[in-house]
Formats: structure tokens, sequence, C-alpha cells
């Protein structure tokens, strides 16, 4: 690989490098809440679930930027990004469940039972609900 090709490469290994150093510092209900998203200047960017993870990393930071300070960056801040809409890894591994055959029977009687045209079987105009009829009733 190219020099330019390896710097984000390199630049990603050293920041999970230094976010296995700074995790133990975290309290145990906020660590898998959160993770270190990138350093730059003297702040330590973290990435959180929710604004409730945001409100409890700033109260760890100072222990955090004494940490960091200790292994030998200049922090002076950390900053807490709260993500949108991440899906949850139990979420996201599940395995989709096949539909049993019960199941597949009444959607189709359901589905088979349904007509388009807006008439029961015996061609009379239905009750149900329509653009000028919302309530269901017939037309008065």
């Amino acid at each position: 690989m190219s020099d330019a090709a390896t710097d984000p490469v390199r630049r990603a290994l050293w920041l999970d490098a230094l976010e296995q150093q700074l995790r133990p510092c975290l309290p145990p209900a906020l660590s898998p809440h959160c993770r270190l998203g990138n350093v730059t200047g003297g702040k330590l960017v973290f990435i959180v679930d929710s604004p409730v993870w945001h409100a409890r990393l700033r109260l760890a930071a100072p222990e955090l930027i004494n940490v960091a300070r200790s292994i030998g960056l200049a922090a002076t801040e950390v900053v807490a990004r709260t993500a949108t809409a991440t899906v949850p890894p139990d979420v996201a591994g599940r395995a989709v469940k096949p539909m049993s055959e019960a199941s597949r029977t009444a959607l189709k009687a359901a589905l088979d039972s349904l007509d388009d045209s807006g008439t029961d079987k015996d061609g009379a105009e239905r009750g149900g609900a329509s653009p000028g009829n919302r309530r269901g009733r017939g037309k008065r």
C-alpha cells in the first residue's frame, strides 16, 4: 500500500489502541455506551449513544484528561458527540425467523379475502371507509 493509503489505517489503529488505554478509566455503566472517535488538538472526542451518556461522560472528563496526559497526550478537554440512529448490536445480529405454516395460511386467507374493486362477492358496494366516507358508513 502507498503511504497515503496507510495513514488512515495507522491512525485508526492508533485510536483503537488509545481507546483501550482510556476505557478502564470510564465508569462501568458508561463504558459500553461510548467510544473514542478522534483526538484533535487537545480534545478527546468521544461518541456516545444518547444525551444521558453525554452527561455522564462530562462527569468522567477530569479523570480521562489526567489519564490521557499520563500517557503522553496534551489533552485539555473531553468533547462528547451523540450518535444519531445507531443500531444496537443485538438487533443487528438477529436472524430473521421464518414464518410458520399456520401464519402463512392465515395471511394468505386474509389477503385472498381482500378485493380491490370495492365490492363484495355479490357485487354490492361495501360500506367500508373511502376518501369521501371516513367513518365507514354508507352514503346517506
